[in-house]
């Protein structure tokens, strides 16, 4: 299968629902939003995580690229800060905070591309989708490959 992808840009004014909904839309072409309906909302909350990082610290338009390859589905969110995305250790006193270890708690992995203007966070999420021929598909327990 060759890879398919969409990709499209979320202001700052239009906050992240119309992304989280640009996300299930996709989701549900691809198929995962009926077969694979807890992987789909992991996907829909490190979306709307990142598309949200991009708005708050960043203070910028997320650029938002999904792309499914039969095996693995890879979010790409660009904003135009190059400081690079951290977890942080549980604090029940702080209100925010969380985004990051929600998408490293649900993604298989994630990383971050500095560019000369900004930087990309990518998260990856691998998915066998039944009946899928078995040269597409992630030996068992394999995650998305590099």
């Amino acid at each position: 299968m060759k890879a398919v992808g969409w990709a499209r840009s979320f202001p700052v004014s239009q906050g992240v629902k119309a992304g989280r909904d640009w996300a299930r839309e996709h989701l549900a072409l691809l198929g995962w939003t009926e077969r694979a309906p807890d992987t789909a909302d992991d996907v829909v909350i490190a979306v709307s995580e990142l598309i949200t990082n991009a708005h708050v610290h960043a203070h910028s338009d997320a650029h938002v690229v999904l792309v499914w390859d039969g095996r693995c589905l890879r979010v790409s969110v660009g904003d135009s800060s190059q400081e690079t995305p951290t977890t942080k250790e549980p604090d029940a006193e702080r209100t925010s905070g969380r985004g990051m270890a929600l998408v490293e708690a649900l993604a298989d992995d994630w990383e971050t591309h500095t560019r000369p203007v900004g930087k990309t966070v990518t998260a990856a999420f691998s998915f066998e989708l039944p009946g899928a021929p078995v040269e597409t598909r992630p030996a068992a327990g394999q995650k998305c490959p590099d």
